[in-house]
């Protein structure tokens, strides 16, 4: 009897089977170890600029189970280029997470799912939008800021390198796009400008120019050098007592809007808490004041969510209830964060919107893989050779 001599594939069955092996390899490396990240905005500049390609390490906290397993592979919320989903929400599993070489550390940069109300449509948690920030408070941490230098456990914490706050500056003359550029400030981190006249003497004026400006303490100094700048005043603060935000006179706001602490408690950006982040098995009373500061962490992080975006928890005024029983204690059952940006004065982060849960913690952001300037074109230093491979403390 002859032997049956095996079909050769054809050209088009051996790509097919090329590409289904690379996304099916790329699938569970971006499942297991690494997941690739792009920092959208300055909020964390300068450590992280706009630009930066990081990879994401999965492995330091430990692998989450997915909770929509049903999605196309190497997506995340919609299918490239469109605006259609990228995953049916008919399958909801419950989060697991398999053991990590450790759990988030105050001074990591750590990537994780936004809080939901800060989305249109309610995606499932691992599906919300990706953000990074600098981990301040572990679990059981005290946290507070006075006067823009943050305190972790009563003690003064050493501030991130290169981290950026924001400056006054005023000019003789208007300052360009490309002023800014040599200076590597963004036009996210430049605002716009006011004008006024000094009086030099009786017969001569001349017109200023003030300007509100976001960037390191360094770089501040090197824009101080020049011969244009007339004065680059303290750094903006807000003042104690007085929320992040003014109402003006049509009743519109200028500043960030709290959904965390109400205005009642007098803290802001640069004046926040004393504030001790939840912990597994950490029991509260439930005063008044700490439904306000807890209470929303409780309602949405602690598993009484339901599918449509309701929650079984419900809080009135100073009462709480679970299922319409009110309680007047609760115990926390996981862990709980408190990130803050880099860019101080124009970072919305847990100032904001309170703790990050550690079933949101995606992984920890380790290096820089590539960095693009936006600002810059292809042959004028687009390609930041200086921030490629480099780790991220």
């Amino acid at each position: 009897m002859s032997e049956k001599k095996p079909t050769k594939k054809s050209a088009f069955r051996e790509w097919i089977d090329s590409v289904t092996f690379a996304v099916v390899a790329a699938t569970l490396i971006r499942f297991f170890f690494f997941e690739a990240y792009t920092i959208p905005t300055p909020s964390m500049e300068s450590s992280l600029m706009v630009g930066d390609f990081l990879f994401v390490s999965k492995l330091h906290y430990g692998v989450r189970t997915p909770k929509t397993p049903l999605q196309v592979p190497l997506t995340h919320q919609k299918i490239w280029g469109t605006d259609i989903p990228s995953y049916l929400n008919w399958i909801d599993l419950p989060i697991y997470r398999l053991p990590g070489f450790s759990k988030p550390k105050s001074g990591d940069a750590v990537v994780f799912n936004a809080p939901n109300f800060t989305e249109d449509g309610n995606p499932p948690l691992d599906l919300r939008t990706y953000y990074i920030k600098r981990c301040i408070g572990t679990p059981g941490d005290v946290v507070e800021v006075r006067d823009m230098q943050v305190y972790l456990n009563g003690k003064p914490m050493k501030n991130p390198v290169r981290m950026q706050n924001e400056y006054s500056i005023i000019s003789t003359q208007p300052l360009e796009e490309d002023f800014f550029k040599e200076f590597n400030i963004s036009p996210e981190n430049a605002g716009d400008y006011t004008s006024s006249k000094e009086t030099l003497d009786s017969a001569t004026s001349r017109k200023l120019y003030h300007y509100s400006i976001r960037t390191s303490a360094e770089t501040a100094q090197e824009i101080k050098k020049n011969k244009v700048i007339v004065s680059l005043g303290a750094l903006t603060k807000r003042e104690k007592g007085k929320p992040n935000y003014v109402q003006t006179q049509d009743g519109s706001y200028v500043g960030e809007l709290s959904q965390f602490i109400p205005d009642s408690f007098g803290w802001n950006a640069d004046w926040f808490g004393p504030l001790t982040v939840p912990k597994e098995g950490m029991t509260i009373q439930l005063t008044p004041q700490n439904i306000a500061m807890y209470g929303m962490a409780i309602r949405d992080y602690e598993g009484y969510r339901r599918k449509d975006g309701t929650s079984s928890v419900t809080i009135d005024g100073n009462k709480v209830s679970i299922d319409g029983k009110p309680i007047t204690s609760y115990t926390f059952k996981q862990d709980y964060y408190f990130m803050m940006g880099d860019n101080r004065h124009n970072s919305l982060d847990c100032r904001f919107w309170g703790f990050v849960p550690f079933d949101h913690v995606v992984g920890k952001a380790v290096f820089v893989w590539m960095s693009l300037d936006p600002m810059k074109g292809l042959f004028n230093g687009k390609i930041r050779w200086d921030r490629i491979f480099r780790t991220i403390d």
